[in-house]
């Protein structure tokens, strides 16, 4: 079974997780297409929903399947914020699911500062206006849902960047104390070193989302289960696949060998 999680503001319906879904499910492979909460497209039930370090979702998650299916091998894959909170899950804690045998990151941004700081630049700039547009636009409901909470909704509607919003709504809702603290603590490249089952990383060298500090090639080179590839290109979950095509999937293909060799 592959658990499968999707990036900032996509769902169960991005295309890339269709794609790999279908792929895999070619491959016999049954596959678990998460939404993190508020991407479903419907609000959850409490005033917060996700970020890019929630791993507690992930191991209800695990935890539900454990218990009320009978995989004896469970994969993790995560596309870009989802792969970072695959890789921190990983390495917070001893993991309590032996049925958990191999992940898979896409695109991680290992480094949330980083990667905040790389969105910034005038090459990112549309993808940062959709980002913050429905981001923003979810900040402004939850506030109008919850009137008494401590989010400021004029700070919210006038964010112009990941700091403004992070340090008007992530901080607030989870307890950090600004959006450096947040970035800082919910960063996967600090718990790489503690992951202990065979771990691929595959993000491209051309990936204009992740800064240099996202490519853990120290970590890496050192860890018996860290396995760093950084193909020259691909973009940011991208890896140039025809979208026309169902056979020259080059990163299902990717993701398929390495299931395949560590299950």
């Amino acid at each position: 079974l592959v658990v499968a999680m999707h990036g900032l503001e996509g769902s169960s319906n991005s295309n890339y997780i269709i794609s790999v879904t279908n792929f895999l499910n070619n491959q016999n492979l049954d596959v678990v297409a998460v939404n993190f909460r508020g991407c479903s497209g419907e609000d959850n039930n409490h005033i917060y929903a996700y970020n890019s370090g929630k791993t507690d979702d992930l191991d209800t998650i695990l935890d539900y399947l454990t218990k009320n299916y009978d995989y004896d091998k469970i994969v993790l894959l995560g596309y870009s914020m989802g792969g970072n909170i695959t890789l921190k899950y990983l390495g917070e804690q001893s993991l309590r699911f032996e049925q958990v045998k191999c992940a898979i990151g896409i695109s991680v941004p290992c480094d949330l500062e980083g990667s905040s700081n790389a969105l910034q630049s005038p090459q990112n700039k549309v993808y940062i206006l959709r980002f913050l547009r429905t981001l923003i636009q979810k900040g402004v409901e939850k506030s109008e849902k919850y009137p008494d909470s401590i989010l400021d909704i004029e700070k919210i509607k006038t964010s112009k960047n990941f700091i403004d919003l992070d340090n008007s709504l992530t901080a607030p809702l989870f307890g950090f104390e600004d959006a450096f603290d947040y970035w800082r603590k919910s960063s996967s490249n600090q718990f790489l070193p503690n992951i202990s089952i065979p771990t691929l990383v595959l993000s491209a060298l051309d990936d204009t989302f992740l800064s240099n500090s996202c490519y853990p090639f120290d970590i890496a080179k050192e860890h018996e289960f860290l396995h760093l590839e950084t193909p020259k290109y691909g973009g940011h979950v991208g890896f140039n696949s025809p979208a026309w095509s169902t056979t020259n999937r080059w990163s299902e293909q990717r993701i398929a060998d390495f299931i395949n060799t560590w299950t």
